[in-house]
């Protein structure tokens, strides 16, 4: 499946077209504190991206913005809390897929309408990356796939829980190279990846910016990037298609959402200030040093772009037969 592309830079033109009619609709916004619900822990590069481009429209919104931590339910109890909020602007979503494009397929019930949600921008990209235990003695993605197919099953590969994006990328990789793994769920990226350093599993599909540390101080061997292009911070790492298997990108993305009603002119204005914000010399810098890229994204852009990443994740899920509670 082809889906959009997030690296698209918006010019200063269609900016200055957004901002004045959302200007004119909402003059007083925002005139009180907003609030940015992320639905995970505080600590992870789900919280740190939101917190350092809040740190950069504080200026321009002249009003104090909240980084409001809900964590719960694979990121369902924060989500619900913004779905459900007044739609004026003053409480936002900041969220990678899960809650905006996955968790509608994985969970019987959800205690949100998901379609009750409005992109407003994308902040940044960073993608999974494929893993292995240096214990392994796999060096190679060839070598991964060939070693799974000799032995269906017995490779060991860790997630960080049942129907997290690893998992899901886990299977992806899976279904496009005709292998199967013995999948060995965690309760979080960091379990997972102690274990992948200690040998006792095999392979892992993670975030770029917790697998980058561990692959410099060679404790673990990154062999293959799971997007279109290669990562800034590792020039050297092919992406799996360029490592000759096509169809694996599963990238982690952080986006703002707001509750549905929200008005399109107002959106359009948040979306606006969110956009020049990322694309500040110094937010950029401290996006890369997490070893994201980038991005920022009109609200269309956005849209569009969380509508492929909810079709292809609701494909894999569907694979899997995965079902979770609410």
């Amino acid at each position: 499946m082809k889906r959009r592309s997030l690296g698209t830079v918006v010019a200063a033109g269609a900016l200055s077209r957004l901002a004045p009619g959302a200007a004119e609709a909402q003059p007083a916004w925002p005139s009180q504190p907003v609030r940015i619900i992320v639905p995970f822990p505080a600590g992870g590069t789900a919280d740190l991206v939101p917190r350092i481009v809040a740190e950069a429209l504080r200026p321009v919104w002249r009003q104090p913005i909240v980084i409001d931590n809900r964590a719960g339910a694979g990121g369902n109890i924060g989500t619900a809390l913004v779905a459900n909020a007044e739609p004026d602007g003053y409480t936002l979503l900041a969220s990678p897929p899960p809650p905006i494009a996955i968790n509608q397929h994985l969970y019987a019930n959800l205690p949100f309408d998901p379609t009750k949600l409005k992109a407003v921008s994308l902040l940044a990209s960073a993608p999974n990356v494929v893993d292995v235990s240096i214990r392994s003695g796999i060096t190679s993605l060839e070598e991964l796939i060939r070693r799974a197919k000799a032995e269906p099953g017995r490779l060991n590969a860790a997630n960080q829980g049942l129907g997290t994006t690893s998992h899901l990328t886990a299977v992806l990789f899976e279904h496009r190279a005709g292998v199967r793994f013995n999948h060995v769920p965690y309760s979080g990226t960091a379990p997972a990846l102690n274990d992948l350093v200690a040998g006792h599993v095999d392979v892992f599909f993670d975030n770029i910016a917790f697998s980058f540390p561990n692959h410099l101080a060679g404790t673990i061997r990154i062999l293959a990037i799971c997007a279109e292009e290669r990562a800034a911070r590792l020039p050297d790492i092919p992406t799996v298609a360029e490592a000759g298997l096509s169809g694996v990108n599963a990238i982690a993305w952080y986006a703002v959402m707001a509750p549905r009603d929200t008005p399109d002119a107002l959106v359009a204005r948040i979306g606006a200030d969110v956009v020049a914000a990322v694309q500040r010399p110094e937010v950029e810098r401290r996006l890369m040093e997490q070893a994201c890229k980038p991005v920022g994204s009109p609200p269309t852009e956005a849209a569009a772009f969380i509508a492929d990443e909810t079709r292809l994740w609701g494909e894999v899920v569907r694979r899997t037969g995965l079902r979770l509670g609410g």
